[in-house]
Parts: structure tokens; C-alpha cells; sequence
């Protein structure tokens, strides 16, 4: 697929033949039935600023308390298919849209499994919007580019994480991905699809983004409930009304012309992963498994705000990370 015709298919591997100042990553996170496991698992490739350093690999994340398992490769290891649907391998391990195939050891862990996916619920791609990102998309040179592949679908299958095995049928799961050279200086994440509500899946993202000589704090938030995707983002026209951060804790409430969406959000134990800076893999991510997200979503309307749904999600996915507090402050 050309270049071009890579904008609109936002799981297939974006960097082309990009070989410096590079990452590319997707994340897929699996939920056990009984909500009790989690376990994401992160392939990508990474190319530093001079090209000197550049290799693949497979970060695994486990909730049960144990630090997260870095697999490198060589670079010759990643290979991706262009096309729908998309394609990804790492040495002898396979991503797809339809599952995932792990063969992973390193002489200090071992991870091998296979998971499978039921049919994704994607982020809508459409000509002018092609994904999470909107018009931003088609914005060249950004630092970060993220895409949303699957807000909820089910599970089955099991890993089995040093020796430890993990039974995921019956299960959920949730797709994203990031492209780019950086993460932001600073931002806010969070995702979960477990909600009392079948079906109801909430992403959450505000981030301190360059632009031209300067920056802004933009946001990106999709709440999925019956079937219906409530979207609020900096492109939609939807304003930061309320944002608070803590120590893994966050307040957020997002507003347009028709819909308020607050969220807040609780950590849990946090576990270190390696983020990229300017495509290599030496910066630190901060991220929490097992959190809790409280939502509340109203209607706006005659200068009434009347709640259409309120829900907390559990086995949330939390990042919380301003310590230099550049996202602000408005008081909630």
C-alpha cells in the first residue's frame, strides 16, 4: 500500500522506509473473565535519531505485580504486511487483527501463548477523519500519531507468563497504537471496557502537543455505549473545561454544543515501561493496571445538562504523567 493509502488504514505499519528518529508500536490488552488477570502486550520497532541504534521488540505487561518483561530483536526480525487486514511479526511471534501468536524467551522470562480475537470495534475511518487523530492525520512531522483499532471485542485463548498460566476465554480486549518520534512531555490516558453495561468501552487522552514555534493541550476521548461512539476532541470542537491531576489520580470533563463528558480516574500500582524519545526506547511510561474510571456523560440541552449514562469501568488502563504540570489547571 502506497503512502498515501496507509492514512486511512491506521493498524498497518506507517513507517515505510523511515529508518531514523522512529517508533512504532501497537498496544493489545487482554482482560480475563473473571477480571482478576490482565496481561498487555506491546510489538513494535524502534530507530534512534542517527540510525545508529535500531532494533525490535515485544514489551509484555502483566498486572500481577511483576515488572514489565523487555523482549529486544534485531531490526531484520519486525516485518508487517501492507494491506487489509493488516499483518505484524516480531522473530516467531504474529499479531493480526484475528489474534496473536507469542514464542517469547530470554533467558530471564518466557511468555508463549495464543490469544484470539473476536470481530474489533474500530474508531471510524471515514475520508476527511481517518481515525482517532481527525484532520490532525494528515498533519505532517507530528511528535505522536495514535490510532485506535479495536475499543472492545471478546477473547480467548491463554499465555502462559513464566509458568504462570493465564486462561483468557471468555474474555475482553482493547487495540491502539502509536507512531511517531516522541511521546508528549506530558499527558493523561485511559481506557477500560468493562463497564456494568455490556459493550461500553471509554478512551481518554489529553497531551501537551507541539505546534509550529509553540504548543497546545489538545484531547481525544470516545466513549462507546449502545453501540453508539460519543466523540469529543480538539478537532470536534470540544473544549477542556475541567482538568486536575494528582499522584495517579485525574479529573477531566470535555464539553461541546450538545455533550458533557466527565471522567475520573484512579490508578492503581504502577508499573515502568520503556516510551520512546526521538524513536529510541529510553524513556520511561508510567502505567497502571487494574484503575478505576467513574464517567458520566450528559446531554446538553436548553441550558440543561441531564445524564444519559454513568458507569465506572473497571481493569482500567491509567497514565498519569504531569510532573511538570504543563497540561494546566481548571478547577472541576
Amino acid at each position: 500500500m502506497s503512502d498515501l493509502g496507509r492514512i486511512w488504514n491506521p493498524a498497518e505499519y506507517q513507517g515505510g522506509a523511515v529508518t531514523r528518529r522512529y517508533f512504532e508500536g501497537w498496544y493489545f490488552k487482554q482482560v480475563d473473565a473473571a477480571e482478576s488477570r490482565i496481561v498487555s502486550v506491546i510489538p513494535g520497532i524502534s530507530y534512534s535519531a542517527d540510525g545508529a541504534s535500531r532494533h525490535a521488540f515485544v514489551q509484555v505487561v502483566p498486572s500481577s505485580g511483576e515488572d514489565p518483561h523487555y523482549f529486544a530483536f534485531p531490526v531484520q526480525a519486525f516485518d508487517s504486511d501492507p494491506g487489509r487486514p493488516f499483518a505484524a511479526c516480531v522473530g516467531r511471534n504474529r499479531f493480526g487483527p484475528g489474534g496473536m501468536l507469542l514464542d517469547l524467551e530470554d533467558g530471564a522470562h518466557t511468555v508463549r501463548g495464543e490469544v484470539r480475537f473476536g470481530p474489533w470495534s474500530p474508531w471510524p475511518v471515514t475520508a476527511l477523519s481517518p481515525g482517532i487523530m481527525g484532520p490532525f492525520r494528515f498533519v505532517p512531522r507530528m511528535e505522536t500519531y495514535h490510532g485506535v483499532l479495536s475499543m472492545d471485542h471478546s477473547v480467548t485463548g491463554s499465555l502462559t507468563v513464566d509458568g504462570d498460566l493465564i486462561d483468557f476465554e471468555g474474555g475482553r480486549g482493547y487495540v491502539e497504537k502509536d507512531w511517531g518520534r516522541s511521546f508528549p512531555s506530558s499527558w493523561i490516558w485511559a481506557q477500560s471496557n468493562h463497564f456494568d453495561r455490556p459493550g461500553t468501552s471509554l478512551m481518554l487522552s489529553v497531551a501537551k502537543i507541539p505546534w509550529m514555534t509553540g504548543s497546545f493541550v489538545g484531547s481525544i476521548a470516545g466513549l462507546l455505549v449502545d453501540g453508539r461512539l460519543h466523540r469529543f476532541a480538539t478537532y470536534t470542537g470540544a473544549r477542556i473545561t475541567c482538568i486536575e491531576t494528582g499522584d495517579n489520580e485525574a479529573r477531566v470533563t470535555l464539553a461541546d454544543r450538545r455533550e458533557q463528558l466527565e471522567v475520573h480516574v484512579r490508578g492503581c500500582r504502577t508499573l515502568t515501561l520503556k516510551a520512546p524519545v526521538l524513536g529510541s526506547m529510553e524513556g520511561r511510561d508510567a502505567e497502571s493496571l487494574g484503575g478505576t474510571i467513574d464517567v458520566t456523560l450528559r446531554a446538553v440541552r436548553g441550558g440543561r445538562a441531564d445524564v444519559v449514562f454513568a458507569g465506572t469501568g473497571r481493569q482500567s488502563g491509567v497514565e498519569v504523567m504531569n510532573a511538570k504540570d504543563e497540561l494546566g489547571r481548571i478547577p472541576c
